[in-house]
């Protein structure tokens, strides 16, 4: 009878266990909303919705039978449709627990991606990830394939879920390429600084985070056979982030002077996933140790990633999830140990494996860098087809255009994900000389159309005929550019100008904060307006030499408006029109 009992409350717990997965969606929407941009929201809102819908439809016609059916040489789940044909006598929880650690794998990428990626093409390989790619590596580990057969060991999945959407990320980084203005280049192409762009809602990012750590006891937790067992899993899932997050405090206090926000919330995450794999093996020492290795491990991930790699990842997925995931895979071997409840890895003839670091030898090491090398060499070979195979065919990445205004209103006509909220976005076209609105090329005759725009937007006020023949335009700079800009209009022939000092939002250069590593600018206020009236010069001239005086390359360097103006009168002559202004043109 206790037995029974106790069968039915594990019952009760493991769909529970399943609900605080699939509540992690919402921790993942938030930390990628929070630290991209405000323009991006929706489209970031979007992708984390559809990777799970997405998901749910080829986990029913193809994923779960290749997961959990019957082993194919040791390979590959037989495909049916038990689902449709056999509902009754159906695995219904198996089902939904399988699921959302599918699409935990899928959401993963997006991260990585975000602010540049085509919705379509995100659909797509979010779904080959889920049809596919996923379920047949996690096949080899949980549903009796090869991998679980010699004794390799992933009780939640550092490495069959983490890693795997880690080394899925990168990859689809690197072939997607940095965001505009991640990277600043010399006339050669060679990259001479990695600029700071900071996510524009940290509050949003480390709800999210918290969020994930809650459902995470849901995700390392779920499976476990006894009350004993549970509870030890929730030490070492309470150990890990903890450490891993106070030692990347520590880390980036002594090396930026500060603690940063963003790299202790990605610290958590990262403690979490280095404990994954090993979670119900690990006792309190192995936690401390497996999550103080992981805090600093996304620090050097991060900086790996901007300086050696030179891919650019927004959120940090490839360092929390690629690296630790590698990470929580390894320390398995190391660290797995027969005092937890419950210890049961052994190889494939029944003999018992510990940890290295527990007597155990390097056995079990072994099998854990055999599952590690093996699924990492699946994951690389297929996500690049199915990536180059997206970018031949739908394309991958979306136009210049599309991503200096941002992917909710180009991709899915949303004005803004804070409408009737937000007043502005304060890394848009209000900011001055910010590395955060780099657009990455300093140069204006080698600068697309496109970035000219962004950088000195224009807005034409005027009637395709004016009456007059005669434009006011405004123009609104830097404070330092005024003395270049006089110039060239004097050069130009405009020799009456009206200029006003105002002030708005800027950004200085050179203040040494950092986010994340990178240096982050200090505000500056002081501007300049600049106002014209010509006749007999064209318009056109005056809109592009102030253009051209303008530009460095970043969002926010000007802003030109023109008008027309219905009449010009001289008080001293009473000249009108056209003659009114010989003497100022």
């Amino acid at each position: 009878m206790t037995e029974e009992i106790s069968g039915v409350i594990f019952g009760v717990w493991f769909l529970i266990g399943a609900a605080l997965v699939f509540w992690m969606q919402a921790g993942f929407a938030m930390v990628e909303a929070g630290f991209t941009r405000a323009k991006n929201t929706g489209n970031i809102l979007m992708k984390n919705l559809m990777d799970f819908c997405i998901g749910t439809v080829v986990f029913i016609l193809i994923g779960f039978s290749l997961l959990l059916g019957e082993d194919v040489l040791g390979f590959i789940g037989k495909p049916g449709f038990d689902i449709f044909t056999s509902y009754k006598d159906f695995d219904w929880s198996n089902f939904v627990f399988n699921l959302v650690f599918c699409a935990t794998t899928a959401t993963i990428v997006s991260g990585a991606m975000a602010e540049r990626t085509k919705f379509i093409s995100y659909c797509v390989y979010s779904g080959v990830i889920s049809a596919l790619i996923y379920p047949i590596e996690a096949h080899w580990i949980w549903g009796g394939g090869w991998l679980s057969q010699i004794g390799f060991h992933d009780f939640a999945g550092s490495c069959a879920i983490h890693m795997v959407g880690g080394i899925s990320a990168l990859v689809g980084a690197a072939i997607l390429g940095p965001r505009i203005g991640k990277f600043t280049k010399d006339k050669n192409g060679k990259i001479t600084k990695v600029n700071a762009i900071p996510g524009h809602n940290i509050t949003i990012g480390a709800l999210g985070v918290f969020i994930l750590w809650l459902g995470w006891y849901g995700f390392n937790g779920a499976a476990a056979k006894s009350v004993e067992q549970l509870g030890s899993i929730f030490v070492t899932t309470t150990i890990a982030p903890a450490l891993a997050t106070v030692v990347c405090m520590i880390f980036t206090w002594l090396k930026y002077g500060k603690p940063d926000v963003s790299m202790c919330l990605n610290a958590s995450l990262a403690g979490l996933v280095a404990i994954t794999a090993g979670c119900d093996v690990t006792d309190a020492l192995g936690a401390i140790i497996i999550g103080s290795v992981a805090g600093l491990l996304v620090c050097f991930g991060v900086w790996f990633l901007d300086n050696v790699l030179r891919v650019d990842d927004p959120v940090g997925a490839v360092a929390v999830h690629m690296m630790n995931g590698i990470w929580g895979t390894i320390a398995v071997g190391l660290f797995a140990t027969n005092s937890v409840p419950g210890y049961s890895i052994a190889d494939s003839k029944g003999n018992e494996l510990v940890g290295l670091f527990y007597g155990g030898g390097f056995k079990l090491l072994g099998l854990q860098l055999t599952g590690f090398v093996s699924v990492a060499a699946w994951t690389v070979v297929t996500i690049t087809i199915v990536f180059l195979v997206i970018k031949a065919t739908l394309g991958l990445r979306v136009s210049e255009e599309e991503e200096i205004v941002g992917l909710d209103p180009t991709e899915h006509g949303l004005p803004s994900a804070y409408a009737g909220f937000a007043i502005m976005d304060v890394s848009g076209d209000v900011m001055d000389v910010n590395e955060n609105t780099d657009l990455g090329s300093s140069e204006y005759a080698t600068a697309s159309q496109a970035k000219k725009d962004a950088a000195v937007p224009v807005v034409n006020a005027t009637t395709p005929a004016s009456a007059s023949g005669i434009h006011k335009v405004v123009i609104i700079s830097k404070l330092t550019k005024y003395d270049k800009l006089r110039k060239a209009m004097n050069d130009l022939g405009v020799t009456g100008m009206t200029v006003t000092q105002v002030m708005g939002c800027g950004i200085q250069k050179g203040a040494g904060e950092k986010y994340r590593g990178a240096e982050l600018d200090a505000t500056l206020l002081p501007k300049v307006k600049v106002e014209v009236i010509v006749g007999k010069i064209p318009v056109e001239k005056v809109i592009e030499t102030a253009k051209k005086t303008l530009y460095t390359g970043h969002i926010g360097d000007g802003k030109i408006f023109v008008y027309d103006v219905a009449q010009v009168v001289k008080v001293r002559t009473g000249e009108e029109g056209i003659e009114a202004l010989q003497d100022v043109e």
